[in-house]
């Protein structure tokens, strides 16, 4: 079972994240991935309903190194990511699942599509499908739910960004027959190959400051999230040295 860090249940351990998807997919089984990063953190430390979606999730992986940061101060050891964008990559070039691909734009499906059929060209034959833009909570879960049943999707990656992609998994769960859904926002848009959206450039990877050229990239709303997470931090801390006390 997955423990639980700065309020979050997230799995650290990238070998058991693979075997919690791959056993739900062979067992026709059904749930969702949450990618958790200082938004998701600072969300779901402002709102309960939110910070329950999250844990009620299949597994949750760790993809942010300044929040992974942060959690080996407060845990003193080291702490690895699982990166939604190389967990994605990697997922295609198995080529060995059926994905439906929900969410973004026209243009930049088009784009994915093109790049993916590289790595699997059965990619050609599966689903890219937009969704309107709307409020959460005001989509036809059932019509959505009703083509990924005929389509008998074993993935369904979902672009819609967080906090939203999370709630519309939620909702969308418990009309779909079988298949896990993962919400991993921007990979679309990195994957597409149009140059506006490409992700940071190797030496920012290394360096693990992917957070840095995202606020390059996209400042207005990327220094909001990363100071909104950076003034709980403190607290965070606090709070998950306290919880590690009381499990011994």
């Amino acid at each position: 079972m997955s423990k639980t860090y700065f309020n979050v249940k997230i799995e650290l351990d990238k070998i058991k994240v693979d075997e919690i998807i791959d056993n739900a997919i062979r067992n026709q089984g059904k749930g969702y991935v949450c990618s958790v990063e200082r938004n998701v953190i600072a969300t779901s430390f402002h709102n309960h309903e939110y910070c329950k979606i999250v844990n009620d999730a299949l597994v949750n992986i760790l993809d942010g190194s300044i929040v992974a940061l942060f959690l080996r101060i407060a845990l003193k050891r080291p702490v690895k990511t699982y990166i939604g964008a190389d967990l994605f990559l990697d997922y295609v070039k198995r080529a060995k699942y059926r994905s439906y691909f929900l969410g973004n734009t026209p243009e930049v499906l088009k784009g994915l599509k093109n790049n993916l059929i590289k790595y699997d060209s059965n990619i050609a034959d599966m689903k890219f499908e937009t969704l309107p833009f709307m409020d959460v909570y005001s989509f036809d879960y059932k019509r959505i739910a009703q083509k990924i049943n005929e389509d008998n999707s074993d993935i369904i990656w979902v672009s819609l960004g967080a906090p939203k992609q999370e709630i519309f998994m939620s909702k969308l769960l418990p009309h779909i027959n079988r298949g896990v859904m993962f919400g991993f926002g921007a990979i679309f848009n990195f994957n597409s190959g149009i140059k506006n959206f490409r992700r940071a450039p190797s030496i920012f990877l290394k360096l693990k400051l992917e957070w840095l050229y995202r606020i390059i990239q996209e400042p207005k709303k990327n220094i909001k999230r990363n100071w909104e997470f950076l003034r709980i931090t403190p607290q965070l801390i606090r709070e998950q040295r306290n919880y590690i006390m009381t499990k011994r």
